[in-house]
């Protein structure tokens, strides 16, 4: 008989709760840090402008050093890079609020502290996701996935809202004091953490290091197809940069409409998170991140035509919903075909693809409702991620394939991609 499934199997490890408990005061924090900063760079200039300027200075530093940082999980340890990461954030957080409490009305000082949490951050990420594996044992290491991705689902939605209510009770300085304390919390909590040591031998930090990295990528579908699905969707389902134009000219419903809208996507994918922690493992990993993208395409297509708010909150969320499906299932993917001796290098480049594809969404949904309208750039957004996903599908049929299971170490896929070659060759032969 099969076992029984325990949702709460990686939780009842201590490493992983103590783990849990930082990436959520961590997490949260960040959020929040977003939220004080756009309003107080909103309240400084009164530009929209200016506002696009804050998400470019923290792209940078991931474009800068994001492949670099990678190859320094993999070669130092993961925890102490996590606490120097986060330790050097919490400086540039506290400065962030002692100039914001003596009265800073320029925002310079503000966007040379977000470069530096930027730049921190963009080490801290792949250090933390190389860490997970070492910190629960491998049966339960699927369970710690979903659970740690719903913990950050969580923050993400609550930060925001804890961030937009200190503002309102007693201004930015209060907010940044708070996310200063958060961090504070999550550092202590990374210092209890106990992590196996890896027996996988350390590439020291180069080019070669990273171009390994990069090459693992690019030479295995599973990995390649996830990014790749991942990448096109945030780029042309940007529906929600688009959300004030359909709140004001479509559906006119105002602001509290508009919040509405907006929560619309992350409760569908937070109840989701909840849903597939409760559910049994998925196994073909790889199928249900193609349905989940399917999903994905249709519902933005539906938000798109609707002008029946309900409907319209409906296929948002279901956007959520299928999204964060699609975020399990990539994760899923991405950590168990990537050997540890690589985890950090290969994350990196996720990573890249992450930052990038945000970015590109948001420029694509905005030029496409310039020259066109906002319905055209909506539902065309969501058919040209149904094409990517076609195309994946019919190109990468590993992806298609893919199912749970334990990564193999490097040395282990050379040797498998190396039968497969010489198969391949003697299939040519005859």
């Amino acid at each position: 008989m099969a076992e029984r499934h325990d949702p709460f199997a990686a939780l009842r490890q201590r490493n992983f709760l103590l783990f849990s408990g930082a990436r959520a005061a961590s997490t949260m924090a960040q959020q929040m840090l977003n939220a004080a900063v756009f309003w107080q760079v909103y309240e400084i200039t009164g530009s929209a402008s200016w506002l696009a300027a804050v998400g470019l200075v923290r792209l940078i530093p991931h474009l800068m050093t994001g492949l670099i940082a990678g190859a320094v999980a993999d070669r130092y340890n993961r925890r102490r890079v996590m606490l120097i990461s986060q330790s050097i954030q919490l400086s540039a957080m506290a400065t962030l609020a002692a100039v914001t409490v003596g009265g800073n009305d320029s925002v310079w000082p503000i966007f040379a502290c977000v470069f530096v949490i930027a730049l921190a951050g963009a080490f801290e990420w792949p250090a933390r996701q190389a860490l997970l594996p070492m910190l629960v044992t491998a049966e339960t290491f699927p369970n710690a996935i979903i659970v740690s991705g719903t913990v950050q689902q969580a923050a993400f939605v609550t930060g925001p809202a804890v961030g937009a209510g200190l503002i309102a009770a007693s201004g930015v300085g209060l907010a940044y004091s708070s996310v200063a304390v958060l961090v504070v919390a999550s550092i202590l909590l990374v210092t209890t953490l106990r992590p196996r040591e890896g027996d996988a031998p350390k590439r020291a930090v180069s080019v070669a290091a990273i171009a390994e990295g990069v090459r693992f990528v690019f030479h295995r579908q599973p990995v390649l197809g996830s990014m790749t699905l991942d990448m096109f969707a945030v780029i042309f389902g940007g529906a929600t940069a688009l959300l004030p134009i359909y709140a004001k000219e479509i559906l006119d419903v105002g602001a509290i409409g508009y919040g509405f809208l907006f929560a619309a996507v992350d409760a569908g994918a937070l109840l989701m998170s909840v849903v597939v922690i409760f559910m049994p493992p998925i196994q073909r990993v790889g199928r249900a991140l193609l349905w989940a993208v399917l999903a994905f395409g249709i519902a933005t297509m539906a938000f798109g035509l609707s002008r029946w708010f309900p409907l319209s909150l409906a296929a948002l969320f279901a956007v959520g919903a299928a999204d964060q499906i699609s975020v399990v299932m990539r994760q899923t993917t991405i950590q168990l075909a990537t050997p540890d001796e690589l985890r950090g290098r290969v994350t990196a480049v996720n990573m890249l693809f992450i930052g990038t594809s945000n970015q590109l969404g948001q420029v694509e949904s905005g030029l496409v409702a310039a020259l066109t309208n906002a319905t055209f750039a909506v539902v065309s957004g969501g058919a040209g991620c149904l094409a990517v996903l076609g195309v994946v599908a019919a190109k990468m049929p590993e992806l298609r394939h893919y199912r749970l299971q334990p990564a193999p170490n490097l040395r282990e896929q050379e040797l498998e991609a190396g039968a497969t070659e010489e198969l391949a060759s003697a299939a040519g032969g005859s």
